[in-house]
Formats: structure tokens, sequence, C-alpha cells
């Protein structure tokens, strides 16, 4: 709970899968709706949507797999001047 509440443990991450997930049924239910309309926007709203959301989740993940790796680099070697 101490490295929750001094923001040394990230909650963001196990945000961004729930993004994902409501960005995915956002994608199926508006494809259906969009298969009303024109049949091959839906179809690729169903394929492509969940794909780029997964894309743009994955990068901000990336985001915080680069701060944990510096952290960890940081770490470990000695410190100089501190």
């Amino acid at each position: 709970m101490d490295e929750f509440l001094a923001f040394r443990k990230m909650i963001t991450p196990m945000i961004i899968q729930i993004i994902f997930w409501v960005g995915v049924v956002a994608c199926v239910i508006t494809g259906f709706g969009a298969m009303g309309q024109s049949f091959f926007a839906g179809l690729m709203i169903l394929l492509i949507g969940p794909l780029v959301v997964r894309i743009y989740c994955e990068l901000l993940i990336l985001l915080f797999r680069i701060h944990d790796t510096l952290t960890e680099i940081r770490d470990r070697t000695p410190s100089i001047g501190r």
C-alpha cells in the first residue's frame, strides 16, 4: 500500500487492459451497427477496429515498460555523485 501511495506502483497498465476490452466491445457494437448501413464498412470495423485498439494499448504499455526498464537500470548502476 505504501508503494501505491508514494506513486512507485503504477495502476495505469491495469487500466489500459480495461480500456482495451471496452474498445473491443465498442468496435463490435459499432461494427454491427454499421452493417445496417453498409455491410463492407461494418465488416471492416469488426476486423480492423480491435486491431487498432490493440496497437494503441500496446504503445501505451510500452511506455510503462520503458519506464520499468530504465528504473531497473538506474537501480543496478552504482551511484556516482548522489
